[in-house]
């Protein structure tokens, strides 16, 4: 997956001094990449029996409804508080400075379900770790968690030790 690290672009300083931000835009733009990308996050499962695959606010619905779609799935959008137009199930969770909550349309999972988690990004796997336990309080079952990007060294796959993870591409720092 060295070809998608190459059409990342790296950008210093955003969106605060310090920070440096891994920009898939430039990725989206290749087609190639894009099909990488999309085959990539549907290869291990191909043969599985995947019922939904949700995508996180905001970057995830870039790519799990594609994966969906392969897959021959659902697509679940979980969003940010006060987005989705049904009733809800909400899950706060901890962040470094304070909380933050996300919802599901309380008929988006049923239980028994295989459930297939997108995110574009793996950090700290705090929002994952949430979006898990959301699932899973259905009743159903998560089946794997793919991100295009895993930022290594902050360490997010210790909080889902239990779960299988795929990251096509990997910063060690």
């Amino acid at each position: 997956m060295d070809q998608l690290k190459r059409l990342i672009r790296e950008v210093p300083d955003f969106p605060k001094p310090g920070i440096l931000f891994y920009d898939i835009t430039t990725l989206l733009q290749d087609p190639t990449g894009l099909r990488a990308v999309i085959d990539g996050l549907t290869g291990r499962y191909k043969n599985e029996k995947i019922d939904k695959v949700i995508g996180v606010e905001a970057r995830g619905f870039i790519f799990a409804p594609a994966v969906a779609y392969a897959l021959h799935a659902g697509f679940v959008p979980v969003r940010k508080p006060k987005k989705l137009p049904f009733t809800t199930k909400r899950i706060e969770y901890s962040l470094e400075y304070g909380t933050d909550a996300l919802e599901i349309h309380i008929d988006a999972v049923k239980p028994g379900e295989r459930v297939l988690i997108v995110d574009d990004l793996l950090a700290t796997g705090g929002t994952t770790r949430a979006v898990a336990d959301l699932v899973q309080s259905f009743g159903a079952e998560v089946a794997g968690l793919g991100f295009v990007v895993e930022l290594d060294f902050l360490r997010g796959r210790e909080k889902l030790g239990e779960y299988s993870i795929q990251s096509l591409v990997h910063y060690a720092s």
